[in-house]
Protein backbone atom coordinates (compact mmCIF):
# COMPACT_ATOMS: atom_id res chain seq x y z
CA UNK A 1 0.00 0.00 0.00
CA UNK A 2 2.74 2.23 -0.13
CA UNK A 3 1.35 4.09 -3.73
CA UNK A 4 -1.78 4.74 -1.99
CA UNK A 5 -1.34 8.32 -0.70
CA UNK A 6 -3.33 7.24 2.62
CA UNK A 7 -2.65 10.93 4.70
CA UNK A 8 -4.02 12.93 1.32
CA UNK A 9 -6.95 10.40 1.34
CA UNK A 10 -7.73 10.91 5.22
CA UNK A 11 -7.47 14.64 5.00
CA UNK A 12 -9.28 15.58 2.08
CA UNK A 13 -11.85 12.15 2.39
CA UNK A 14 -14.49 14.45 4.40
CA UNK A 15 -14.10 17.26 1.39
CA UNK A 16 -15.25 14.49 -0.73
CA UNK A 17 -18.25 14.09 1.47
CA UNK A 18 -19.23 17.61 1.88
CA UNK A 19 -19.24 17.97 -1.91
CA UNK A 20 -21.86 14.97 -1.95
CA UNK A 21 -23.92 16.45 0.85
CA UNK A 22 -23.96 19.87 -1.64
CA UNK A 23 -25.71 18.06 -4.45
CA UNK A 24 -28.68 16.48 -2.16
CA UNK A 25 -31.19 19.25 -1.76
CA UNK A 26 -32.10 19.95 1.65
CA UNK A 27 -35.83 19.41 2.63
CA UNK A 28 -37.05 17.28 5.20
CA UNK A 29 -36.91 14.25 3.75
CA UNK A 30 -33.49 14.56 2.89
CA UNK A 31 -32.31 15.71 5.94
CA UNK A 32 -31.27 12.05 7.15
CA UNK A 33 -29.83 11.41 3.83
CA UNK A 34 -27.51 14.36 4.86
CA UNK A 35 -26.59 13.25 8.45
CA UNK A 36 -25.86 9.52 7.04
CA UNK A 37 -23.56 11.32 4.59
CA UNK A 38 -21.76 13.08 6.58
CA UNK A 39 -21.45 10.07 9.43
CA UNK A 40 -19.88 7.68 7.14
CA UNK A 41 -17.24 9.87 5.60
CA UNK A 42 -16.43 10.51 8.81
CA UNK A 43 -16.20 6.82 9.98
CA UNK A 44 -14.80 6.63 6.43
CA UNK A 45 -12.18 8.72 7.90
CA UNK A 46 -11.30 7.43 11.49
CA UNK A 47 -11.02 3.55 9.21
CA UNK A 48 -8.21 5.40 7.43
CA UNK A 49 -6.80 6.92 10.14
CA UNK A 50 -6.74 2.70 11.89
CA UNK A 51 -4.84 2.12 9.17
CA UNK A 52 -2.02 4.46 9.15
CA UNK A 53 -1.43 3.41 13.04
CA UNK A 54 -1.67 0.05 12.30
CA UNK A 55 0.75 0.95 9.44
CA UNK A 56 2.99 2.98 11.58
CA UNK A 57 6.61 2.24 12.21
CA UNK A 58 7.20 2.45 15.98
CA UNK A 59 11.22 1.93 15.71
CA UNK A 60 11.18 5.32 13.57
CA UNK A 61 11.52 8.99 14.51
CA UNK A 62 11.18 10.82 11.48
CA UNK A 63 8.30 11.88 9.43
CA UNK A 64 6.72 8.28 7.84
CA UNK A 65 3.68 8.71 5.21
CA UNK A 66 5.09 11.74 3.55
CA UNK A 67 4.02 13.24 0.46
CA UNK A 68 5.82 16.75 -1.26
CA UNK A 69 4.33 18.43 -4.62
CA UNK A 70 5.72 22.10 -5.12
CA UNK A 71 2.91 24.81 -4.97
CA UNK A 72 5.02 28.06 -6.04
CA UNK A 73 8.35 27.85 -8.32
CA UNK A 74 9.60 30.75 -6.90
CA UNK A 75 9.74 29.70 -3.38
CA UNK A 76 10.23 26.93 -1.51
CA UNK A 77 6.68 26.34 -0.62
CA UNK A 78 5.43 22.41 -1.00
CA UNK A 79 2.19 20.63 0.11
CA UNK A 80 4.18 18.53 1.95
CA UNK A 81 2.57 16.23 4.57
CA UNK A 82 3.70 13.55 6.58
CA UNK A 83 3.27 11.68 10.15
CA UNK A 84 5.52 11.09 13.24
CA UNK A 85 4.81 9.52 16.54
CA UNK A 86 3.69 13.42 18.25
CA UNK A 87 1.24 14.17 15.07
CA UNK A 88 -0.16 10.28 14.81
CA UNK A 89 -2.11 10.42 17.86
CA UNK A 90 -3.32 13.77 17.51
CA UNK A 91 -4.87 12.92 13.81
CA UNK A 92 -6.45 9.98 15.50
CA UNK A 93 -8.06 11.60 18.15
CA UNK A 94 -9.79 14.14 15.91
CA UNK A 95 -10.98 11.07 13.70
CA UNK A 96 -12.03 9.54 16.46
CA UNK A 97 -14.29 12.35 18.19
CA UNK A 98 -15.67 13.43 14.00
CA UNK A 99 -18.00 10.68 14.03
CA UNK A 100 -19.26 11.04 17.68
CA UNK A 101 -19.97 14.69 17.23
CA UNK A 102 -21.98 14.10 13.98
CA UNK A 103 -24.01 11.23 15.87
CA UNK A 104 -24.29 13.39 19.17
CA UNK A 105 -25.83 16.19 16.60
CA UNK A 106 -28.29 13.71 14.85
CA UNK A 107 -31.48 15.23 16.97
CA UNK A 108 -30.14 18.68 18.52
CA UNK A 109 -29.24 20.16 15.37
CA UNK A 110 -32.88 21.07 13.37
CA UNK A 111 -31.66 24.11 11.68
CA UNK A 112 -28.84 24.30 8.52
CA UNK A 113 -28.85 20.44 9.16
CA UNK A 114 -26.84 20.99 5.33
CA UNK A 115 -24.78 23.46 6.49
CA UNK A 116 -23.73 22.18 9.98
CA UNK A 117 -22.51 18.91 8.56
CA UNK A 118 -20.14 21.05 5.83
CA UNK A 119 -18.65 22.71 8.78
CA UNK A 120 -18.39 19.55 10.57
CA UNK A 121 -16.28 17.91 7.62
CA UNK A 122 -14.82 21.12 6.81
CA UNK A 123 -13.54 21.14 10.59
CA UNK A 124 -12.11 17.75 10.34
CA UNK A 125 -10.01 18.33 6.83
CA UNK A 126 -8.74 21.36 8.45
CA UNK A 127 -7.50 19.42 11.40
CA UNK A 128 -6.21 16.33 10.13
CA UNK A 129 -3.98 19.02 7.79
CA UNK A 130 -2.91 21.04 10.39
CA UNK A 131 -1.46 18.25 12.28
CA UNK A 132 -0.28 16.23 9.52
CA UNK A 133 1.77 19.40 8.21
CA UNK A 134 5.50 19.30 7.69
CA UNK A 135 5.77 22.72 5.74
CA UNK A 136 5.60 25.59 8.07
CA UNK A 137 3.19 27.66 5.27
CA UNK A 138 0.91 24.82 5.08
CA UNK A 139 0.50 24.21 8.91
CA UNK A 140 -0.21 27.88 9.41
CA UNK A 141 -2.76 27.41 6.67
CA UNK A 142 -4.70 24.93 8.38
CA UNK A 143 -3.92 26.45 11.26
CA UNK A 144 -5.83 29.85 10.95
CA UNK A 145 -8.85 27.85 8.46
CA UNK A 146 -10.03 26.03 11.48
CA UNK A 147 -11.19 29.83 12.62
CA UNK A 148 -13.52 29.48 10.06
CA UNK A 149 -16.30 26.30 10.88
CA UNK A 150 -15.44 26.60 14.57
CA UNK A 151 -17.01 30.60 14.38
CA UNK A 152 -19.85 29.54 12.27
CA UNK A 153 -20.55 26.42 14.38
CA UNK A 154 -20.44 28.48 17.47
CA UNK A 155 -22.31 32.11 16.12
CA UNK A 156 -24.95 30.10 14.25
CA UNK A 157 -26.71 27.08 16.47
CA UNK A 158 -24.92 27.85 19.61
CA UNK A 159 -26.57 29.62 22.90
CA UNK A 160 -28.12 32.99 23.39
CA UNK A 161 -24.62 35.02 23.75
CA UNK A 162 -23.68 33.08 20.61
CA UNK A 163 -22.60 36.38 18.45
CA UNK A 164 -20.72 37.48 21.58
CA UNK A 165 -19.31 34.35 22.37
CA UNK A 166 -18.31 33.63 18.63
CA UNK A 167 -16.32 36.75 18.09
CA UNK A 168 -14.45 36.85 21.02
CA UNK A 169 -12.96 33.24 20.41
CA UNK A 170 -12.23 34.49 16.70
CA UNK A 171 -10.72 37.74 17.66
CA UNK A 172 -8.74 36.18 20.55
CA UNK A 173 -7.24 33.34 17.99
CA UNK A 174 -6.76 35.63 15.80
CA UNK A 175 -4.62 38.47 16.77
CA UNK A 176 -2.50 36.33 18.38
CA UNK A 177 -1.91 34.03 14.73
CA UNK A 178 -0.78 37.20 13.38
CA UNK A 179 2.23 37.64 15.52
CA UNK A 180 2.85 33.89 13.80
CA UNK A 181 2.41 34.67 10.66
CA UNK A 182 5.35 37.46 10.88
CA UNK A 183 7.62 35.14 12.46
CA UNK A 184 6.97 32.35 9.44
CA UNK A 185 7.54 35.19 7.35
CA UNK A 186 11.16 35.90 9.44
CA UNK A 187 11.95 31.70 9.27
CA UNK A 188 11.61 32.24 5.56
CA UNK A 189 13.49 34.97 5.09
CA UNK A 190 16.59 33.80 7.63
CA UNK A 191 16.59 29.69 6.15
CA UNK A 192 14.79 29.77 2.53
CA UNK A 193 12.99 26.72 4.08
CA UNK A 194 9.90 25.84 5.08
CA UNK A 195 10.54 22.31 6.60
CA UNK A 196 9.60 21.75 10.12
CA UNK A 197 11.65 18.60 9.51
CA UNK A 198 14.72 20.96 8.46
CA UNK A 199 14.14 23.09 10.70
CA UNK A 200 14.21 21.09 14.10
CA UNK A 201 17.67 22.05 16.16
CA UNK A 202 19.13 25.36 16.38
CA UNK A 203 19.51 27.20 13.38
CA UNK A 204 18.95 30.68 15.10
CA UNK A 205 20.96 33.08 16.82
CA UNK A 206 20.02 33.32 20.36
CA UNK A 207 18.40 36.84 19.95
CA UNK A 208 16.49 35.72 17.01
CA UNK A 209 15.29 32.94 18.67
CA UNK A 210 13.71 35.03 21.39
CA UNK A 211 11.74 36.99 19.53
CA UNK A 212 10.49 34.14 17.55
CA UNK A 213 9.56 32.09 20.33
CA UNK A 214 7.78 34.88 21.58
CA UNK A 215 5.69 35.06 18.25
CA UNK A 216 4.69 31.44 18.55
CA UNK A 217 3.80 31.82 22.24
CA UNK A 218 1.39 34.86 21.37
CA UNK A 219 -1.03 32.20 19.30
CA UNK A 220 -0.29 28.92 20.74
CA UNK A 221 -0.88 30.22 24.57
CA UNK A 222 -4.67 31.88 23.47
CA UNK A 223 -4.62 28.24 22.07
CA UNK A 224 -4.69 26.27 25.03
CA UNK A 225 -5.40 28.47 26.94
CA UNK A 226 -2.86 29.54 29.29
CA UNK A 227 -3.78 32.03 32.17
CA UNK A 228 -4.62 34.81 31.38
CA UNK A 229 -5.68 34.21 27.77
CA UNK A 230 -8.44 32.01 28.58
CA UNK A 231 -11.20 34.57 29.12
CA UNK A 232 -12.09 33.10 25.80
CA UNK A 233 -12.90 30.02 26.52
CA UNK A 234 -15.31 29.33 29.11
CA UNK A 235 -17.75 31.92 26.75
CA UNK A 236 -16.88 29.57 23.94
CA UNK A 237 -18.02 26.57 25.73
CA UNK A 238 -21.06 27.66 27.42
CA UNK A 239 -22.86 29.16 23.80
CA UNK A 240 -21.34 26.10 21.39
CA UNK A 241 -23.53 23.67 20.78
CA UNK A 242 -22.78 19.94 22.62
CA UNK A 243 -20.71 19.21 19.27
CA UNK A 244 -18.93 22.38 18.76
CA UNK A 245 -17.93 22.23 22.52
CA UNK A 246 -16.05 18.74 22.59
CA UNK A 247 -14.02 19.69 19.29
CA UNK A 248 -13.22 22.98 21.08
CA UNK A 249 -11.77 21.12 24.13
CA UNK A 250 -11.05 17.36 22.61
CA UNK A 251 -9.21 18.89 19.59
CA UNK A 252 -8.55 22.33 19.13
CA UNK A 253 -6.84 23.03 22.71
CA UNK A 254 -4.26 20.63 21.42
CA UNK A 255 -3.29 22.50 18.95
CA UNK A 256 -1.27 25.34 21.43
CA UNK A 257 0.39 21.71 23.32
CA UNK A 258 1.06 20.22 19.64
CA UNK A 259 2.84 24.12 18.57
CA UNK A 260 4.79 24.30 21.52
CA UNK A 261 6.23 20.58 21.38
CA UNK A 262 6.54 20.69 17.51
CA UNK A 263 7.86 25.12 17.02
CA UNK A 264 9.20 26.07 20.54
CA UNK A 265 10.80 22.74 21.50
CA UNK A 266 12.11 21.58 18.40
CA UNK A 267 13.03 25.11 16.87
CA UNK A 268 13.71 27.13 19.51
CA UNK A 269 15.64 25.38 22.34
CA UNK A 270 17.29 28.18 23.11
CA UNK A 271 14.70 30.51 24.28
CA UNK A 272 12.53 27.67 25.20
CA UNK A 273 14.99 26.94 28.15
CA UNK A 274 15.32 31.06 28.98
CA UNK A 275 11.87 31.49 29.16
CA UNK A 276 10.77 27.96 30.77
CA UNK A 277 10.15 29.93 33.80
CA UNK A 278 7.55 32.11 32.77
CA UNK A 279 5.63 28.70 31.44
CA UNK A 280 6.01 27.36 34.79
CA UNK A 281 4.51 30.18 36.50
CA UNK A 282 1.83 30.64 34.03
CA UNK A 283 1.38 27.09 33.93
CA UNK A 284 1.32 26.64 38.26
CA UNK A 285 -1.44 29.87 38.39
CA UNK A 286 -3.72 28.00 35.71
CA UNK A 287 -4.03 25.09 37.53
CA UNK A 288 -4.50 26.22 40.61
CA UNK A 289 -6.62 29.47 39.62
CA UNK A 290 -9.02 27.43 37.37
CA UNK A 291 -9.28 25.36 39.73
CA UNK A 292 -10.77 26.97 42.27
CA UNK A 293 -12.82 28.80 39.98
CA UNK A 294 -13.98 25.51 38.79
CA UNK A 295 -15.36 24.60 42.46
CA UNK A 296 -17.25 27.88 42.38
CA UNK A 297 -19.50 27.49 38.92
CA UNK A 298 -23.37 27.12 38.99
CA UNK A 299 -23.12 26.19 35.18
CA UNK A 300 -22.19 22.13 34.52
CA UNK A 301 -20.50 23.34 31.18
CA UNK A 302 -18.75 26.12 32.55
CA UNK A 303 -17.40 24.22 35.32
CA UNK A 304 -15.33 21.71 32.62
CA UNK A 305 -14.76 24.59 30.76
CA UNK A 306 -12.67 25.88 33.64
CA UNK A 307 -11.14 22.09 34.61
CA UNK A 308 -10.10 22.56 30.59
CA UNK A 309 -8.02 25.38 31.63
CA UNK A 310 -6.69 23.64 34.54
CA UNK A 311 -5.85 20.19 32.91
CA UNK A 312 -3.68 21.82 29.88
CA UNK A 313 -2.22 23.79 32.67
CA UNK A 314 -0.32 20.24 33.55
CA UNK A 315 0.41 19.60 29.98
CA UNK A 316 2.05 23.05 28.99
CA UNK A 317 4.32 21.92 32.97
CA UNK A 318 5.04 18.70 30.91
CA UNK A 319 6.47 20.00 27.99
CA UNK A 320 8.41 22.34 29.12
CA UNK A 321 9.83 20.41 31.49
CA UNK A 322 11.74 18.68 28.33
CA UNK A 323 12.59 15.39 30.10
CA UNK A 324 10.87 11.72 28.89
CA UNK A 325 8.30 11.56 31.27
CA UNK A 326 7.44 15.38 30.76
CA UNK A 327 7.01 14.98 27.59
CA UNK A 328 5.47 11.42 27.18
CA UNK A 329 3.11 13.09 30.39
CA UNK A 330 2.27 15.81 28.40
CA UNK A 331 0.73 13.57 25.12
CA UNK A 332 -0.64 11.17 27.02
CA UNK A 333 -2.20 14.06 29.17
CA UNK A 334 -4.07 15.60 25.92
CA UNK A 335 -4.99 12.39 24.53
CA UNK A 336 -6.79 11.74 27.78
CA UNK A 337 -8.21 15.49 28.07
CA UNK A 338 -9.45 14.65 24.46
CA UNK A 339 -11.48 11.91 25.04
CA UNK A 340 -12.43 12.60 28.54
CA UNK A 341 -13.26 16.57 28.04
CA UNK A 342 -15.35 15.37 25.35
CA UNK A 343 -17.21 12.54 26.48
CA UNK A 344 -18.08 15.10 29.60
CA UNK A 345 -19.07 17.91 27.24
CA UNK A 346 -21.10 14.72 25.73
CA UNK A 347 -22.93 14.13 29.02
CA UNK A 348 -23.91 17.14 29.86
CA UNK A 349 -25.41 17.30 26.18
CA UNK A 350 -27.64 14.25 27.20
CA UNK A 351 -29.62 16.19 29.91
CA UNK A 352 -29.58 19.30 28.10
CA UNK A 353 -31.43 18.19 25.58
CA UNK A 354 -33.70 16.24 27.91
CA UNK A 355 -34.35 19.36 30.20
CA UNK A 356 -32.75 22.26 28.83
CA UNK A 357 -30.92 23.36 31.45
CA UNK A 358 -27.06 23.08 33.11
CA UNK A 359 -27.60 24.46 35.81
CA UNK A 360 -26.90 21.97 38.93
CA UNK A 361 -28.77 22.80 41.41
CA UNK A 362 -31.43 22.07 39.17
CA UNK A 363 -30.78 17.79 39.43
CA UNK A 364 -30.23 15.57 41.94
CA UNK A 365 -30.39 12.07 42.10
CA UNK A 366 -30.01 10.98 38.36
CA UNK A 367 -28.73 7.49 39.34
CA UNK A 368 -32.00 6.47 40.49
CA UNK A 369 -33.78 7.06 37.21
CA UNK A 370 -30.69 6.90 34.78
CA UNK A 371 -28.22 4.08 36.59
CA UNK A 372 -26.52 3.70 32.58
CA UNK A 373 -25.71 7.33 32.48
CA UNK A 374 -24.77 7.47 36.27
CA UNK A 375 -22.00 4.94 35.18
CA UNK A 376 -20.14 6.26 32.21
CA UNK A 377 -20.34 9.85 33.48
CA UNK A 378 -18.59 8.13 36.75
CA UNK A 379 -15.62 6.35 34.62
CA UNK A 380 -15.23 10.21 32.56
CA UNK A 381 -15.53 11.55 36.17
CA UNK A 382 -12.76 9.57 37.42
CA UNK A 383 -10.52 10.19 34.42
CA UNK A 384 -11.00 13.35 34.76
CA UNK A 385 -9.41 13.05 38.74
CA UNK A 386 -6.69 10.62 37.32
CA UNK A 387 -7.90 7.46 39.21
CA UNK A 388 -5.77 5.00 38.57
CA UNK A 389 -6.69 2.59 35.34
CA UNK A 390 -7.97 5.43 33.89
CA UNK A 391 -6.59 7.66 31.10
CA UNK A 392 -5.94 10.45 33.56
CA UNK A 393 -3.51 8.49 35.76
CA UNK A 394 -0.72 8.38 33.16
CA UNK A 395 -0.64 11.30 31.99
CA UNK A 396 -0.64 13.31 35.75
CA UNK A 397 1.66 10.50 36.91
CA UNK A 398 4.22 10.86 34.29
CA UNK A 399 4.42 14.79 34.55
CA UNK A 400 4.57 14.59 38.35
CA UNK A 401 7.51 12.45 37.78
CA UNK A 402 8.97 14.39 35.71
CA UNK A 403 8.65 17.54 37.43
CA UNK A 404 10.60 16.22 40.40
CA UNK A 405 13.81 16.39 38.03
CA UNK A 406 13.03 19.45 37.53
CA UNK A 407 11.76 21.38 41.08
CA UNK A 408 10.00 20.74 43.67
CA UNK A 409 7.78 23.77 43.85
CA UNK A 410 6.32 22.73 40.15
CA UNK A 411 5.55 18.97 41.81
CA UNK A 412 3.95 21.02 44.50
CA UNK A 413 1.68 23.40 42.04
CA UNK A 414 0.97 20.53 39.94
CA UNK A 415 0.01 17.95 42.64
CA UNK A 416 -2.23 20.77 44.16
CA UNK A 417 -4.44 21.07 41.12
CA UNK A 418 -4.38 17.64 40.76
CA UNK A 419 -5.83 17.24 44.39
CA UNK A 420 -8.37 20.29 43.32
CA UNK A 421 -9.51 18.40 40.33
CA UNK A 422 -10.69 15.75 42.25
CA UNK A 423 -12.64 18.27 44.49
CA UNK A 424 -14.57 19.78 41.99
CA UNK A 425 -15.20 16.96 39.64
CA UNK A 426 -16.33 14.34 43.11
CA UNK A 427 -18.64 17.81 44.38
CA UNK A 428 -20.22 17.88 40.88
CA UNK A 429 -21.01 14.24 40.56
CA UNK A 430 -22.48 14.33 44.14
CA UNK A 431 -24.36 17.16 43.26
CA UNK A 432 -26.32 15.89 39.94
CA UNK A 433 -25.99 11.75 40.38
CA UNK A 434 -26.83 11.11 44.20
CA UNK A 435 -29.52 11.67 46.57
CA UNK A 436 -32.60 11.57 46.10
CA UNK A 437 -34.58 13.48 43.40
CA UNK A 438 -36.72 16.40 44.78
CA UNK A 439 -37.49 17.81 41.41
CA UNK A 440 -40.54 16.92 40.27
CA UNK A 441 -39.43 17.83 36.36
CA UNK A 442 -36.91 14.93 36.90
CA UNK A 443 -38.73 11.82 37.87
CA UNK A 444 -39.96 10.93 34.43
CA UNK A 445 -36.47 11.63 32.54
CA UNK A 446 -35.12 8.76 30.73
CA UNK A 447 -31.69 6.92 30.54
CA UNK A 448 -29.14 6.61 28.00
CA UNK A 449 -31.08 5.84 24.59
CA UNK A 450 -29.26 3.30 21.90
CA UNK A 451 -28.11 6.20 20.28
CA UNK A 452 -26.24 8.19 23.06
CA UNK A 453 -24.67 4.61 24.00
CA UNK A 454 -23.17 3.83 20.89
CA UNK A 455 -21.60 7.75 21.12
CA UNK A 456 -20.41 6.99 25.35
CA UNK A 457 -19.45 4.04 25.11
CA UNK A 458 -16.59 3.92 22.93
CA UNK A 459 -15.88 6.68 25.06
CA UNK A 460 -15.61 4.79 28.05
CA UNK A 461 -13.52 2.12 26.45
CA UNK A 462 -11.00 4.50 25.47
CA UNK A 463 -10.78 5.88 29.29
CA UNK A 464 -9.84 2.69 30.28
CA UNK A 465 -7.81 1.98 27.62
CA UNK A 466 -4.97 4.22 27.88
CA UNK A 467 -5.22 3.55 31.55
CA UNK A 468 -4.80 0.07 31.25
CA UNK A 469 -2.36 -0.34 28.59
CA UNK A 470 -0.67 3.17 28.34
CA UNK A 471 2.37 1.21 26.08
CA UNK A 472 0.00 1.43 23.11
CA UNK A 473 0.22 4.50 22.57
CA UNK A 474 3.37 5.58 24.25
CA UNK A 475 5.71 3.27 21.86
CA UNK A 476 5.23 4.99 18.73
CA UNK A 477 5.62 8.54 20.08
CA UNK A 478 8.79 7.67 22.10
CA UNK A 479 11.26 8.16 19.35
CA UNK A 480 10.17 11.30 18.26
CA UNK A 481 9.93 12.80 21.13
CA UNK A 482 12.68 11.43 22.22
CA UNK A 483 14.33 13.76 19.45
CA UNK A 484 13.23 16.55 20.20
CA UNK A 485 14.96 15.89 23.40
CA UNK A 486 17.98 14.92 22.58
CA UNK A 487 18.65 18.38 20.29
CA UNK A 488 16.76 20.38 23.40
CA UNK A 489 19.80 18.99 25.84
CA UNK A 490 22.30 19.33 23.05
CA UNK A 491 22.05 22.42 21.98
CA UNK A 492 21.46 23.86 25.60
CA UNK A 493 24.24 21.59 26.96
CA UNK A 494 22.44 19.13 29.50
Amino acid sequence: MTDIPLLSLTIFLPLLGAVVILLIKEDKSSVDNIRKVALCTSIGVFLLSLLIWLQFDNSKAEYQFQEKIRWFSDFNFYYHIGIDGISLFMVILSTFLTPLCILASWESIKIRVKEYMLAFLFLETVMIGMFASVDILLFYIFFEAILIPMYLIIGIWGGDRRIYASFKFFLYTLLGSVLMLIAIVVIYKLTNSMSIADLQGNYFSTNIQMYLWLAFFASFAVKIPMWPFHTWLPDAHVEAPTSGSVILAGVLLKMGGYGFIRFSLGMLPEASEFFAPLIMTLSIIAVVYTSLVAIAQTDIKKLIAYSSVAHMGLVTIGIFIVNSQGLEGAMIQMISHGVVSGALFLCVGVIYDRMHTREIKFYGGLVNRMPIYSTVFMIFMLGSVGLPGTSGFIGEFLIIVGSFKYSSIVVIGAASGIILSAVYMLYLYKRIIFGVINNEKLKDILDLNLREKIILIPLAIAVLLIGIFPNIFIEPMRLSLDLIISNYELVNGK
